[in-house]
């Protein structure tokens, strides 16, 4: 049992990880004049990339709420993963994970939405471009918290 509660805490710290660098690196949106995150846009000008505000459009509050949903992922990964430790040694065996299992799921939730929103809103008319890697991984990290909410569900039954 040791070695499983070992092997869900390195995944749990890997989910986090991705989260993190999902949100704060600027490859959800790139060209090879533009790359684009959440929070602001590094252009190429004369062989130097430069930073750069989004620019203020009608879209700002989705670019809003993308941002608040990454961050809020970010949080409640990292809240389920101090929950866990906690509720490893305070909780009684039938308690245990549930906790833990909610602020995954709500992490999952979170990710999905700031992705889902990002996809649908933002950059459809552009042709000569792609999502980048920090988009493909948020995905990643959506199906990440899901299996790990899924496991924390799992492992609440069989302690019981």
């Amino acid at each position: 049992m040791l070695v499983l509660l070992a092997g869900i805490f390195i995944f749990h710290i890997i989910t986090i990880i991705l989260l993190l660098i999902a949100t704060i690196d600027n490859a959800w949106w790139v060209t090879k004049e533009l790359s684009t995150d959440v929070w602001g846009q590094w252009m190429m000008a004369n062989g130097a990339w430069k930073y750069t505000d989004i620019p203020v459009s009608d879209l700002q509050d989705y670019l809003h709420a993308v941002q608040a949903s990454a961050v809020l992922a970010c949080v409640f990964s990292i809240l389920g993963l101090f929950v866990f430790v906690a509720q490893l040694f305070t909780l009684g065996k039938g308690q245990r994970f549930t906790f833990s299992g909610v602020f995954q799921l709500i992490a999952c939730l979170c990710i999905m939405i700031a992705a889902s929103i990002y996809a649908d809103v933002f950059h459809k008319d552009e042709r000569n471009a792609s999502y980048g890697h920090c988009f493909t991984i948020a995905w990643i990290c959506f199906v990440f918290t899901f299996i790990s909410s899924v496991i924390y569900f799992v492992l609440r039954k069989k302690s019981e």
